[in-house]
């Protein structure tokens, strides 16, 4: 039976303890280092031949400097194949499509063991069925690609709540011209639904 050699980075103690013992419990799996900084997940990942790493989004505080040691870790002689699994809460799509960006295979929730264990092993035989968390804001981010740099502005602030009249203020833009953007992004995007839609909203 082939091992998945694994590297787990995590600042947060207790899951470094709950996931590394998790993992130890599986036969096909071993779990060769653990880190719990950017600076030793660069440095173990250099050291140890390894198969797979779940990388902690956030090693200090908010920094997203788990994203950071994916890069880097990526760009180290021979570590080009590692495979990257993210491991995280976080569901903001700009963090779930930079993860992908940078080169990591899958975006795992770190609650779900079940999940984790199923990444782990596709990702191992060379699959990568996406998590279903991550697909879902993965295709909405495609389908927002659909729109112009002008609609997607006005995309996000309708999202924040703005009324047309707001938005038409904070883009110097006529209240007509906000009401036919918005028209085309829901022609473009099916599920654009927002509250308020009334037209003089």
């Amino acid at each position: 039976m082939s091992v998945i050699r694994i590297m787990l980075v995590d600042d947060d103690p207790f899951w470094r303890e709950n996931i590394s013992a998790d993992l130890a419990d599986e036969p096909d799996i071993e779990v060769k280092a653990i880190a719990a900084t950017k600076k030793e997940a660069i440095d173990m990942a250099s050291k140890y031949e390894l198969d797979i790493i779940l990388m902690d989004i956030n090693l200090s505080e908010n920094n997203l400097d788990g994203l950071e040691a994916v890069e880097q870790i990526l760009r180290l002689p021979g570590r080009e194949q590692v495979k990257i699994i993210m491991l995280t809460s976080i569901t903001d799509a700009e963090v779930v499509m930079k993860s992908f960006r940078l080169g990591a295979l899958n975006y795992i929730n770190k609650s779900s063991l079940q999940d984790m264990l199923h990444a782990i092993r596709e990702a191992h035989l060379g699959r990568a069925a996406i998590h279903s968390d991550a697909a879902r804001i993965m295709r909405s981010e495609v389908q927002l690609m659909e729109l112009t740099s002008s609609e997607r502005e006005v995309f996000d602030l309708r999202k924040n709540g703005l009324s047309k009249r707001q938005i038409s203020e904070q883009l110097h833009k006529s209240t007509n011209t906000i009401k036919s953007q918005l028209r085309s992004i829901k022609n473009k995007l099916t599920h654009f639904r927002m509250d308020g839609d009334d037209p003089d909203c």
